[in-house]
């Protein structure tokens, strides 16, 4: 025999019976049937009144029932209750954890990315103030070619200073030659030092 707890709280009671066991009480039902002695004279068919309803006793026991029923249903319907708040609680926790975990690795992706982008924007400013350093000493270059060029054209145009001097201990001599174009121009000169005593 087993019971069970049906949704609404009703029980159902399920038997399991050998199945010897009821083909040898259908066959001694038959054998009974068989042995009618007499056929008696049939009375006419009567017409059947309805009965009234049956009233339902209902006893102790199956009271009792009803009410373990209904306390084991609410029994386990709490249990189910908890056990699903506990499940709700941990889901949520791991919902957290998994949205907190996202939410680092994206930092650190970022982060990554700006470094890696930062890296970038410095070695392309280095190359940029190389090439420009580059640029700038030729043009430096350049420049001073075309300054010493223009210095000797000058020098050789205006004239040009070429001089001498031997000091002694009571004098200084000067000699100086200037080149204007096609002119030349001396100078000789003595300065005496005065001395004290």
């Amino acid at each position: 025999m087993l019971l069970e707890n049906l949704k609404d709280g009703h029980v159902c009671q399920i038997v399991v019976e050998d199945v010897d066991e009821t083909t040898l009480l259908r066959e001694a039902k038959k054998k009974k049937k068989k042995k009618p002695e007499t056929p008696l004279p049939q009375p006419p068919p009567q017409v059947k009144k309805p009965k009234p309803p049956k009233k339902v006793v209902i006893s102790n026991e199956l009271q009792a029932i009803k009410i373990q029923a209904w306390w084991r249903g609410t029994l386990v319907r709490r249990t189910l209750l908890h056990a699903a708040l506990r499940a709700w609680i941990i889901q949520y926790w791991w919902k957290q954890k998994l949205v907190e975990l996202l939410e680092k690795k994206r930092r650190a992706m970022l982060q990554y990315y700006a470094q890696k982008k930062w890296a970038v924007v410095r070695l392309q400013s280095w190359v940029r103030m190389w090439r420009v350093r580059v640029r700038y000493r030729r043009l430096l270059h350049a420049v001073r070619i075309i300054q010493v060029y223009w210095r000797w054209h000058n020098c050789h145009t205006r004239g040009i200073f070429r001089g001498s001097y031997e000091l002694t201990a009571s004098q200084l001599g000067l000699e100086l030659e200037i080149f204007l174009g096609s002119h030349i121009c001396r100078i000789t000169d003595c300065i005496p030092f005065p001395i004290k005593t």
